[in-house]
């Protein structure tokens, strides 16, 4: 009598992975203003790298409530996943080697992607958008630009419906393969006007026919019993959801990309 034939291991999802596999830390990513902790995650034969950031290991900020900087995180790719455009990595909330954190997927980025720079000139270039003057020192100033790429467009819509408080230049990982990547969202869901961002390029004009389809569609899932607000029910508060559909609302209203409200620093500082 022959011997059963093996059944192989159904092959994991990303999310699956970093939500039940063994949770191994490898270091410490040191320039990280929160403990965050590069890790190994396997199971079955399946292994990625990771980011674990422990609730324990989060500084206290004034204006957001101290221990929900991981759920914040998990919310922006929930929203991020419910847009279709894929701009955060794979990240879950489970309980690891320090306690409950949030764990994300890593990214290895293109070195040397041409994304941001700073140009000796009152005006872009084509294929590029103005951010603002810096200062460069000994007095002089610069003119700080982004590339007009639609990848970093969708962004900036994301950034505005999260209202991302801290959008700099090492949050963004382009990949080989054509991808962008935005990281490090515990600051966001603020119910107060926090936007932060190095992509204030497209301020001010029409949003893309292919964003207002999106944020229609997070408009129908962020209703009350509606998938997106069940899901974010988890992470964030009643009032931080409320003010994500009212922060939607505006954004199809007025048909446009935000621009900076005067009311807080528009610029991360230092941008990278």
């Amino acid at each position: 009598m022959s011997a059963p034939e093996r059944i192989p291991p159904r092959s994991m999802t990303s999310e699956e992975l970093l939500a039940t596999g063994e949770l191994t830390v490898r270091g410490r990513i040191r320039d990280a203003s929160n403990a965050a902790l590069y890790c190994t995650v396997s199971q079955d034969g399946q292994e990625a790298t990771c980011v674990y950031k422990p609730v324990a290991g989060e500084r206290p900020l004034w204006d957001f409530p101290d221990g929900t900087l991981a759920q914040r995180e998990v919310a922006a790719y929930e929203v991020s996943e419910a847009t279709g455009w894929g701009l955060v990595p794979p990240t879950v909330l489970r309980d690891g080697p320090y306690g409950e954190g949030m764990c994300q997927l890593w990214i290895e980025a293109l070195p040397d992607a041409e994304l941001l720079a700073l140009v000796d000139a009152e005006e872009p270039e084509p294929g590029w958008k103005a951010i603002g003057f810096a200062e460069v020192g000994d007095g002089k100033t610069a003119l700080l630009v982004h590339a007009d790429d639609e990848r970093l467009r969708r962004l900036a819509v994301l950034d505005a419906v999260i209202n991302n408080a801290d959008r700099k230049g090492g949050h963004l990982l382009p990949t080989g393969d054509g991808r962008l990547y935005g990281i490090d969202h515990g600051v966001t869901f603020n119910v107060d006007n926090k936007l932060r961002t190095l992509l204030w390029g497209w301020a001010g004009e029409p949003l893309t026919a292919e964003a207002v389809e999106v944020l229609q569609r997070l408009q129908t899932e962020l209703k009350d019993s509606g998938p997106l607000a069940e899901r974010l029910g988890a992470l964030i508060t009643d009032a931080e959801i409320d003010a994500t559909r009212a922060r939607v609302d505006v954004l199809l209203a007025g048909g446009t990309h935000p621009e900076p409200s005067g009311e807080w620093p528009a610029i991360p500082w230092p941008p990278v």
